[in-house]
């Protein structure tokens, strides 16, 4: 057996070939792309052994993954802080990291990540191309906002981009070229709207021939598209054995030092997808008016203070519901509260 440690960079992948033995068999370089990677596996293949590599998670690995899986290698994709966690170097190259990254596959120590099949990669995408696109009409309307103060002039409406918005804005006298950008930011907005909506469209109508999105939606605080968005970051909820194995993907459990009798619990973990973490904060926000977490919500609200507190009930009712939903999911059946005899809909 042969193992590849492979480091990609923007213009070519380092790559560390060793043996059984940890003595080094090649080391090279080859482009990031298909023909590159193609003649290496083919320089490899001549040493007539079977090949396990591994290359850290990065914008790019999972092509290389593919397409090296393609032409017959077991390729694992690392965890690239618990390889750093695992492997603290003095020195830090490309090569060294692709040494590095051969050694743990030697030793069988890649702290390998779960890769979702090409139809969940799908589905994410088109959930966060609709984030994407929400990011950037926030940040137009913040721009517009920024501007109404830095010239004097109060924003009285409520939706300020709404009917009566857009004729207060319509009426300003903004001089150049700040009247320019709010009519052009104006324009793009009504063309992210647009987009959006197409977007939600399309989700609402997948999501109801997904496995996942008829149950979610029963949970307080969960719609179409977002029930579409968190069983996309969710892939397959058999590869979680139990709730806390799903919380604890989530990166919504705060990260814990333990010393002697010293336990110190810090900020979020924040581990996993962050879109994932996102779609149960904002479902959480909703479900803390629902009847089944009303009351636990405002009992921590008002043991913390009203900030803090709100920040870190919204926190403990995500967890709640990522627990409900591991439930449902793994049970087929639609949400019902801690105790609950009959299923609750949202």
């Amino acid at each position: 057996m042969l193992h590849v440690g492979l480091d990609l960079s923007r213009t070519r992948v380092d790559v560390h070939v060793m043996n059984e033995t940890g003595a080094p068999m090649l080391v090279t370089t080859a482009a990031p792309d298909a023909g590159g990677l193609a003649s290496l596996a083919a320089r490899i293949g001549a040493f007539e052994q079977p090949v396990t590599a591994a290359i850290e998670s990065m914008t790019g690995a999972r092509f290389v993954h593919d397409q090296l899986e393609l032409l017959g290698w077991e390729v694992q994709v690392a965890d690239a802080v618990k390889v750093k966690g695992l492997a603290p170097l003095a020195a830090k190259t490309d090569r060294i990291d692709a040494w590095v990254l051969a050694e743990l596959s030697r030793r069988e120590l890649v702290p390998a990540i779960w890769l979702p099949d090409p139809d969940v990669r799908a589905e994410r995408e088109r959930a966060r191309w609709r984030l994407h696109l929400v990011r950037h009409r926030t940040a137009l309307k913040n721009r517009i906002h920024a501007i109404l103060m830095a010239f004097g002039h109060p924003c009285p409406v409520s939706d300020l981009f709404g009917a009566a918005g857009r004729r207060l804005l319509t009426g300003l006298a903004l001089p150049e070229p700040w009247a320019g950008d709010v009519a052009a930011a104006l324009r793009l907005i009504d063309d992210l709207d647009d987009q959006i909506a197409d977007c939600e469209a399309a989700l609402r109508r997948l999501g109801a021939d997904h496995p996942y999105v008829p149950l979610l939606v029963t949970v307080p605080g969960i719609g179409p598209v977002l029930g579409y968005t968190i069983a996309a970051e969710i892939g397959d909820i058999a590869r979680f054995a139990t709730p806390k194995k799903l919380v604890g993907y989530t990166g919504l459990c705060p990260t814990v030092y333990q010393s002697g009798r010293r336990d110190h619990r810090n900020s979020l973990a924040k581990n996993g997808p962050k879109y994932l973490r996102w779609a149960l904060i904002e479902a959480a926000t909703h479900a803390a008016r629902h009847p089944a977490y009303a009351e636990r919500y405002q009992r921590t609200r008002t043991r913390l203070g009203k900030q803090r507190g709100a920040r870190i009930a919204r926190v403990d009712l995500a967890r709640r519901l990522a627990e409900a939903i591991w439930f449902m999911l793994t049970t087929n059946k639609p949400f019902a509260p801690a105790g609950a005899v009959k299923p609750l809909a949202a």
